[in-house]
C-alpha cells in the first residue's frame, strides 16, 4: 500500500542498568517507530525524570499485559530471567535475554521454550560483545570438532568477581590465565563478566563441549574476546576488540549496540 507506515513497535526493558540505558538512548536517536513504553526496576523511581519520558515503571511482571508490549528486553540479572521471560512470552511477541548465565540451568530454559512454543513467542539471544555468531550457528547444521572462546580483559574489568580469589589482579606484570573451564563452568562462576561465554555455548555445541579461558592482561585496555572454531564446515577464527562502556567497564560497547540491532530489527522492511 503506497505511502503505508510500519506499526510503532512498543518496547520494555527490565532493568535500567548501563547497558539498558545505553541501548535505549540510542533507539530513541535513532527511530522514531519505537516507543519505549516501560521500564522494569526492583524500586520505584524517586522522580519521574530517572525514567524516559512516556516510559511506565513497572513493579512486577504482573505489570506486563495491560503495557502490551511488542518485545521485552531483560537485562537485570539471572534472577529476572524466569518471572519476567514467562511473562513476556505470554504477552509479547520476543523476549530478549541479556543474563543468559541463567541458562546454565537446563530446566529453566526447558520451561521458557514451552512457554514460547505454547504461545507462539520467541527467545532471542543478542549477540552481545561477540562476533561471527551466524556462521557458528550455521556451522552447526554438520558436525563441529571444537569451539574454543578465549575472554582477554584488564585487570580492572575483573574487580569485584571470583577472579579476585585466583589472582593478585593489582600485582599483575603480564597476561595471566587465571581460569579454564567449559562455558557452563566459566557462567556459573563469573555470571556478569561471561553471559557472552553462553551465548556462543547456546549458538554451536553447547554448555558442556565449549572450552572457555578467562584471561587478566594489563596491557589490554579493550575487553577482547577471541573465537575459534573447527570442523566439518572448515575452521572460523574471530577476534574482537571491545571498547568498555564508559557507565561499566565490566562490559562493552558492542553489548548495547547488539541490543540496538536486535530491537531495530523487529521494526525494519530490511534486517540482517
Amino acid at each position: 500500500m503506497s505511502g503505508a507506515r510500519r506499526r510503532t513497535l512498543r518496547i520494555a526493558f527490565v532493568g535500567w542498568g548501563a547497558i539498558a540505558r545505553r541501548a535505549a538512548e540510542l533507539l530513541q536517536a535513532r527511530n522514531d517507530n519505537i516507543l519505549l513504553a516501560g521500564v522494569a526496576t526492583r524500586r520505584a523511581p524517586a522522580t519521574d525524570r530517572v525514567l524516559p519520558e512516556g516510559a511506565r515503571w513497572l513493579p512486577s511482571p504482573d505489570a506486563l499485559p495491560d503495557l502490551a508490549p511488542d518485545f521485552v528486553v531483560e537485562a537485570a540479572g539471572r534472577a529476572a530471567v524466569e518471572p519476567w521471560g514467562m511473562a513476556s512470552l505470554r504477552c509479547a511477541q520476543a523476549f530478549a535475554v541479556c543474563s543468559t548465565s541463567a541458562f546454565i540451568e537446563d530446566a529453566l530454559l526447558h520451561r521458557l521454550l514451552r512457554e514460547a512454543e505454547r504461545r507462539g513467542s520467541q527467545i532471542l539471544v543478542p549477540s552481545g560483545a561477540l562476533a561471527g555468531l551466524d556462521a557458528l550457528a550455521a556451522a552447526g547444521s554438520l558436525a563441529i570438532e571444537q569451539v574454543t572462546h578465549r575472554i582477554i580483559k584488564p585487570p580492572t574489568a575483573w574487580r569485584g568477581t571470583a577472579a579476585e580469589e585466583l589472582v593478585d589482579l593489582a600485582g599483575l606484570a603480564e597476561a595471566r590465565v587465571f581460569f579454564a573451564g567449559t562455558a557452563r563452568e566459566v557462567a556459573a562462576r563469573f555470571p556478569a563478566n561471561a553471559n557472552v561465554a553462553v551465548i556462543s555455548a547456546l549458538a554451536g555445541v553447547g554448555l558442556d563441549r565449549t572450552q572457555v579461558t578467562l584471561v587478566a592482561d594489563p596491557a589490554a585496555s579493550r575487553n577482547c574476546h577471541q573465537l575459534s572454531v573447527r570442523g566439518d564446515f572448515g575452521a572460523l577464527d574471530v577476534f574482537v576488540e571491545n571498547r568498555p562502556l564508559a557507565a561499566n567497564p565490566k562490559s562493552s560497547e558492542l553489548t548495547a549496540l547488539s541490543l540496538v540491532r536486535l530491537i531495530e530489527g523487529r521494526s525494519r522492511a530490511l534486517s540482517f
